[in-house]
């Protein structure tokens, strides 16, 4: 692993430091700067956001036919409560298909946010089988969708 005594030497060293420091308290991960996370979709929009994710509270304004090419997703676009549109893709392989959706229902979301000129685009509203990402989910109706 070491070519050298000296990197062995060095690596030693940077491991103490760390072990010290997490021991003196001068290292605590909880305290480690982060960009906050927008709190609605106009943030995100606003800032040109994306891979973030966003719950979302909004009306349904249009249905799509469903996207049957390669992974199905039921598509259709939601008027976010803070004002953007937003297109969401639904994963319908990995979650149950909403069947009884209606222009003007309300609906509540929360999944992955990426962001386009028209509002952007919901995505990863279902659990994640795999455990790559957090789980998202579709609230409607009094039930929910994941």
């Amino acid at each position: 692993m070491f070519k050298t005594a000296r990197q062995k030497q060095r690596f030693l060293l940077l491991i103490a430091f760390i072990v010290v420091g997490f021991a003196a308290g001068y290292y605590n991960p909880e305290q480690v700067t982060r960009a906050p996370l927008p709190d609605s979709v106009q943030a995100a929009f606003a800032q040109h956001l994306s891979d973030v994710q966003l719950e979302v509270n909004g009306t349904i304004v249009k249905l799509l036919p469903d996207d049957d090419t390669g992974t199905r997703h039921q598509k259709f676009i939601v008027r976010s409560n803070s004002g953007p549109t937003l297109l969401v893709a639904h994963n319908i392989d990995l979650a149950p298909r909403i069947k009884s959706l209606q222009k003007g229902n309300k609906i509540t979301l929360f999944g992955e946010y990426k962001w386009n000129v028209k509002g952007g685009i919901l995505h990863r509203t279902h659990h994640d089988p795999g455990g790559r990402h957090i789980g998202g989910w579709i609230d409607y109706q009094g039930k929910r969708y994941q």
